[in-house]
């Protein structure tokens, strides 16, 4: 298990994809996403030099999202780590990126990858994201879910 690194303010995507062009796909979704979204990207590639390829337009989140890729170190797998965006506002963008296979999760959670490891390489086969539910919402809790999504504009 391989515990994910960001800064507090940020959420994170973490996906699997192939192709050397990945991370400048990704730029590229990212940034006609969203005005203003600050963001790093990460992608591992499997094969040949096997090097970590990245791309942003915020050097502190480029690191971030190096620095899990290495820790992870699964090939074809990326990490996007953004700020001034929610991953609602981005993920169908990054679900048409035509080399993007899956996407594990998006997140502002505490998040740790599950990693397999065999003389392949390695692997990653799930995620754990956040805390276990406390309950099951009461009908207080629906109104003030409904609510919430009214006041930051979500709903109408």
């Amino acid at each position: 298990m391989v515990a994910i690194e960001k800064p507090s303010d940020a959420n994170i995507i973490i996906g699997q994809t192939h192709f050397i062009k990945s991370a400048e796909d990704l730029y590229e979704a990212m940034i006609n996403s969203v005005p203003g979204v600050k963001f790093g990207v990460a992608f591992c590639e499997a094969s040949g030099p096997r090097l970590v390829r990245s791309e942003g337009n915020d050097d502190e989140l480029v690191r971030c999202a190096v620095g899990n890729a290495l820790h992870v170190g699964a090939g074809h797998t990326f990490f996007v780590v953004m700020r001034n965006a929610f991953p609602v506002n981005v993920l169908q963008r990054l679900r048409d990126v035509p080399e993007v296979c899956s996407i594990f999760c998006a997140t502002a959670n505490d998040v740790a990858v599950v990693v397999a490891e065999s003389s392949n390489g390695r692997g990653i086969i799930g995620v754990i994201d956040g805390q276990p539910p406390l309950g099951v919402e009461t009908d207080s809790d629906a109104k003030e879910r409904k609510e919430f999504l009214r006041k930051i504009g979500y709903k109408r």
